[in-house]
């Protein structure tokens, strides 16, 4: 593909309204996307896109391509036996899919923590966190400078309280809730444009899924989020703007307010209502 910058990008019709805010400008703008694994068609010519500093979940029932709309935005679905991608993702209006574009390099600028905690097991509390510098050889930081970074990450993962005693102890020593919010502090270490969660608390605890929803909160400003959720009422409560998947369609995108109180599409209401999925 060319990697000359694409054309002007438009907002995807139904994220702004005369009663809405202006948008922020795409951090990820998504043109035309076909996800397939073999023959089977997951994401269907998707285009939206995610506003810089702010939070999108993304709703629907199983095996709508929820994931794997994910997955394709930072390159994770090519490492996947017989998929592919057809379309464009831009980051900062830059293809990731362009033929010069490293993937290791996106996957450092889009970070992803999945839906079950994924520590390294060999690795200590604050290895698992600066662990994303082990393939920059001669590039990465000294040392020193890594256990800064690790001690910053974990703050930012508001988990630095409850380990700075405990770092060179395994990472499974953690309870579940504090592996999902160190794989979030792994995340966070490069200090990556965008942040993909998918599912990250479908397998805590009520008390540990209030910590990574306030983490999610505490986050926007300073990154942009997309979270992927079943929970329509945790997206209700840490998302600005929320995308509702069918079938591997994209049917609707609003902002969130709107989109749970009055949406534009039948089969969203159907769906946030209960009748189905």
């Amino acid at each position: 593909m060319a990697t000359t910058e694409p054309r002007v990008l438009t907002t995807v019709s139904g994220v702004a309204s005369a009663g809405d805010a202006p948008p922020a400008r795409p951090m990820v703008a998504v043109r035309s996307l076909d996800a397939y694994f073999g023959a089977n068609r997951a994401v269907k010519d998707v285009s939206l896109e995610f506003p810089e500093g702010q939070v999108t979940a993304i709703i629907g029932p199983s095996g709508c391509g929820k994931s794997t709309l994910l997955r394709c935005i930072n390159r994770m679905h090519e490492t996947v036996s017989l998929a592919r991608v057809e379309g464009e993702v831009f980051l900062d209006g830059r293809d990731i899919y362009a033929r010069d574009v490293n993937p290791i390099e996106v996957r450092k600028q889009i970070g992803m923590v999945f839906q079950r905690p994924t520590p390294f097991p060999t690795m200590s509390i604050r290895d698992n966190v600066i662990a994303g510098f082990r393939a920059a050889g001669r590039g990465a930081p000294s040392r020193a400078e890594q256990f800064e970074i690790a001690e910053w990450a974990l703050q930012r993962a508001a988990l630095w309280d409850e380990v700075k005693d405990r770092l060179h102890e395994s990472a499974l020593a953690l309870s579940g809730g504090q592996q999902q919010r160190l794989c979030i502090a792994r995340a966070l270490a490069t200090r990556p444009r965008v942040l993909l969660l998918d599912e990250p608390t479908a397998s805590l605890d009520p008390i540990s899924t209030q910590k990574v929803e306030e983490l999610v909160y505490e986050l926007r400003g300073d990154i942009t989020i997309v979270i992927v959720t079943h929970n329509m009422q945790q997206a209700a409560r840490v998302s600005d703007h929320t995308a509702f998947m069918l079938l591997g369609d994209l049917v609707e995108m609003a902002p969130t307010s709107r989109m749970f109180t009055s949406p534009g599409d039948e089969r969203t209401e159907a769906y946030i209502t209960g009748r189905f999925g």
